[in-house]
């Protein structure tokens, strides 16, 4: 069930938040303070998270409906302060935006994500340029103006036409 929009653009749900950037998903489950490491049940495979308390239903059980697979053996977990079990899933593709965490949950507008500036200078070269394309091509659809791949192709369009003088472009019609 939703409750709320968090500060990352993603949701909180009823017994967890989650989070994620282009590299990885990050899930925080309360647990009653005091909690102990021993007393948390966790098993993690590819399509696969259920995470809980020893002898209780499980909070999270989630069986082949995450939104993307992830790669088991590069995510961990830990227990933040004895009242919360966080969860780092590292994502098998990496540059995609997850729509939800769990097949069935509110669909985030993946529109609106927007990485954190201070960490795309963490990002590899290839990475960063492709995030900051996306981001350049997000905000100049939202404000109705061509998206970088448009002005590729216009660019490519009127050299064309400046090297076919010959060609009449008068009753073309571009899509």
């Amino acid at each position: 069930m939703l409750t709320a929009h968090n500060a990352e653009n993603d949701l909180d749900m009823e017994n967890y938040s989650w989070g994620h950037s282009l590299q990885e998903i990050t899930i925080n489950i309360p647990v009653p303070l005091g909690t102990k490491s021993r007393s948390i049940l966790f098993e993690m495979k590819k399509n696969h998270l259920k995470v809980g308390l020893k002898g209780q239903p499980p909070i999270i059980d989630i069986s082949g409906e995450l939104y993307q697979p992830i790669k088991f053996d590069d995510s961990i977990w830990s227990l933040e302060d004895q009242k919360c079990i966080s969860v780092l899933l590292s994502k098998q593709e990496k540059m995609q935006w997850w729509k939800y965490l769990v097949k069935g949950d509110p669909v985030v507008d993946t529109q609106k994500v927007e990485p954190e500036s201070s960490k795309l200078f963490n990002l590899d070269g290839e990475t960063r340029s492709t995030v900051e394309k996306m981001m350049f091509d997000q905000r100049q659809k939202q404000i109705g103006l061509p998206t970088s791949d448009d002005m590729q192709k216009q660019d490519m369009l009127k050299k064309f036409m400046e090297q076919h003088p010959e060609m009449d472009f008068s009753n073309a019609e571009f899509a």
